[in-house]
C-alpha cells in the first residue's frame, strides 16, 4: 500500500481537502495523511463545502507535521508555498509534488468567504485527479487502472 502525506500550513483547509478527495479517489487503497506546519482546527467552511461534494471532513482532526518526523512516503504533496519552502528534511518520499493552492482566507472579504471556499475545493479536487491521472493504478498494484 503507498503512503501519502499532504502539507500545507494550517491543516484546516486545504491539506484536509486533499487528504478527503484522495481518500474517496483512491477507494482507501492508499495510506492517506495530512498535517500542517501550525496546525490550527478545520475551518467549517471547509467541511460544509466538502459535505456539498459528498465528502465528509468533519471528523477530521489537525496534525502538526512534527507527528511524522523521521517517517517516508511514497508521495509527498504540498499545497501552498508556505510547506514547500519549509518542509521537514526529517520526512522524505520518493516523489515530492507541488501545487500552489492560495489560501480561502486571505484571498477574499468575508462576504464572499463561501465562494472562496468552494473555488479552493474545486481546485484542490482538480489537482489531485491529476495526480491521480498521472499516477494511476499507484494505488491499486493487483488490479492497475486501465484508460480507454
Amino acid at each position: 500500500m503507498k503512503r501519502i502525506l499532504v502539507l500545507c500550513t494550517g491543516n484546516a483547509c486545504r491539506s484536509q481537502m486533499a487528504e478527503g478527495y484522495l481518500r474517496f479517489f483512491t477507494q482507501e487503497r492508499a495510506e492517506i495523511t495530512s498535517a500542517g506546519l501550525s496546525p490550527t482546527s478545520v475551518h467549517p467552511l471547509a467541511v460544509e463545502v466538502m459535505k456539498e461534494d459528498n465528502i465528509d471532513i468533519s471528523e477530521a482532526q489537525p496534525k502538526s507535521v512534527d507527528d511524522f518526523s523521521g517517517e517516508h512516503y511514497d508521495f509527498l504533496i504540498t499545497v501552498c508555498r508556505r510547506a514547500e519552502l519549509k518542509k521537514p528534511a526529517d520526512i522524505t518520499a520518493s516523489i515530492y509534488l507541488h501545487y500552489d493552492i492560495p489560501d480561502p482566507e486571505e484571498t477574499v472579504e468575508p462576504q464572499d468567504m463561501k465562494e472562496a471556499f468552494v473555488n479552493t475545493r474545486e481546485r484542490v479536487k482538480r489537482e489531485m485527479l491529476r495526480f491521480i491521472g498521472t499516477h494511476d493504478g499507484f494505488y491499486q498494484e493487483e488490479v492497475p487502472l486501465t484508460r480507454s
